[in-house]
């Protein structure tokens, strides 16, 4: 018997906002799961991970 593969699709926005100096960049970063229709705006690629992580490990 074969089976349908277990398919995850994420979307990744990047956005760089700096300060008034422009110095330092801060880090605006969406991730949104198609197939479950969730959505997340974090700050950091660390956190982007956990998120993608969560969703595979359901």
């Amino acid at each position: 018997m074969i089976t349908q593969p277990n398919v995850a699709s994420f979307v990744v926005r990047c956005a760089s906002l700096v300060d008034k100096d422009h110095k330092n960049p801060v880090w605006r970063i969406t991730v949104s799961h198609v197939q479950g229709e969730e959505e997340v705006s974090v700050t950091s690629l660390e956190e982007v991970y956990e998120f993608m992580k969560d969703i595979l490990s359901r």
